[in-house]
């Protein structure tokens, strides 16, 4: 068991969901404070796969699960991307029967099984007093969970897609749309110098703001957004219009993962699905590709444009966060110290309207965050609306409000 009289209490942090540069500053800047004011902090490992797992016996080696946080350990990983606590897509209220640890087998034996009777008992046997969850929104809706369990939980948000309820941003978004600019502008002497059309796929399972965003700061001249559908035809023609009156005679479209046909549906790599139900996007870049090369002579004079095709995906969620990434995980880190010092829990960390604040957890659960396509896409053009940035925030749609 962890707990110590010596100290205020235990602090129990995990990341969980995907990885995004800006989780090591954040488990950094929470454990630093969390020190210096006097608490012991526990790094769960794995998400919530770390409690799952662990055995409530001072005998079993449980240190795959869990580990002592010090600022020796934390300084050496604050500034690099990735979370030295690793991650996974583990939920504790879902677990099928061949995923339930060995040690639970025999009481856990359904199909489909609720071990969140165990997480609370070894947060417990952990002496927990507050658990910080960092994740997306499948993560904290496992934390809304624990926080109606009674766990006083303060959460902070974290997702490349920027799509958790409350906040106008999160961990590692603002690094994911500087990597993806960085690569078209990479790619795009490769697509100038063979004359191409050129299609980015990028992560955004529901909401369309890493595709918008690189588009509306002039890296692609087009993009689709699974907030709405497209018609292939029309993208076509766009893209076969921009090549056209480009003097380098190439163009480009960033294409959210989650985007749809006019008619059609989300494309799947297969059919198998993660604990939270959701199957692994990926083949929309391939498609868009192949129905745009076959219909580019419709639009230019018969001749056929080669495509060139390619799925940014890891390379830009991996490496060090950018500025943002690196001072946005300190204060949200802090921000979740100055809650549990004033025994305040059941909060999500934000960022609204350029000032940090926090908002109910419940938020994450009670509502969806997507690109308002009335304010910010123009279906016919298929690119970002370019007007009324007064007032907006830093990010321009990525407001709620």
């Amino acid at each position: 068991m962890v707990n110590n009289k010596k100290t205020k209490g235990v602090i129990g942090l995990l990341t969980g969901g995907g990885d995004v540069p800006g989780l090591n500053p954040a488990i950094r800047a929470v454990t630093i404070r969390a020190l210096r004011e006097g608490y012991q902090v526990v790094g769960l490992r794995r998400g919530w796969a770390g409690i799952l797992e662990l055995v409530r016996d001072e005998k079993v080696d449980n240190t795959y699960n869990y580990q002592f946080l010090t600022e020796d350990v934390v300084n050496r990983a604050g500034r690099t991307g990735g979370t030295f606590l690793h991650t996974s897509r583990t939920r504790p209220s879902h677990v099928k029967k061949e995923d339930v640890p060995d040690h639970l087998k025999d009481q856990y034996n359904a199909e489909v099984n609720d071990l969140t009777p165990e997480i609370l008992k070894n947060l417990e046997w952990l002496g927990v007093d507050y658990l910080i969850p960092i994740g997306g929104d499948d993560t904290l809706s496992y934390g809304v969970r624990l926080y109606q369990e009674g766990v006083k939980v303060v959460a902070i948000p974290k997702t490349m897609d920027n799509d958790v309820p409350g906040t106008d941003l999160c961990i590692g978004f603002s690094t994911c749309v500087t990597r993806t600019i960085q690569m078209v502008n990479s790619l795009r002497t490769s697509a100038g110098s063979h004359e191409r059309i050129m299609v980015l796929e990028v992560f955004g399972r529901y909401a369309g703001f890493t595709a918008l965003l690189p588009a509306m700061a002039g890296a692609a001249n087009r993009c689709v957004i699974p907030e709405s559908r497209f018609e292939i035809e029309r993208l076509t023609e766009l893209l076969v219009e921009d090549r056209n009156h480009n003097p380098s005679k190439y163009s480009i479209v960033i294409v959210s993962e989650g985007s749809m046909f006019e008619g059609g549906d989300m494309v799947f790599e297969d059919r198998a699905t993660d604990a939270y139900g959701h199957a692994k996007l990926g083949g929309i870049g391939d498609l868009i590709s192949a129905r745009v090369k076959a219909l580019s002579p419709r639009y230019n004079n018969g001749r056929t444009i080669n495509v060139i095709n390619q799925k940014l995906g890891y390379i830009v969620r991996g490496g060090d966060p950018d500025a943002i990434d690196s001072i946005m995980p300190m204060a949200f880190g802090n921000l979740a110290l100055d809650l549990i010092l004033k025994r305040l829990h059941g909060r999500l960390v934000v960022l609204k309207n350029g000032r940090y604040d926090n908002v109910p957890i419940e938020v994450v659960t009670s509502s969806k965050k997507l690109v308002d396509v009335t304010k910010f896409y123009n279906t016919d053009r298929l690119r970002p609306k370019y007007e009324s940035f007064e007032m907006k925030p830093l990010f321009i749609m990525t407001s709620e409000f």
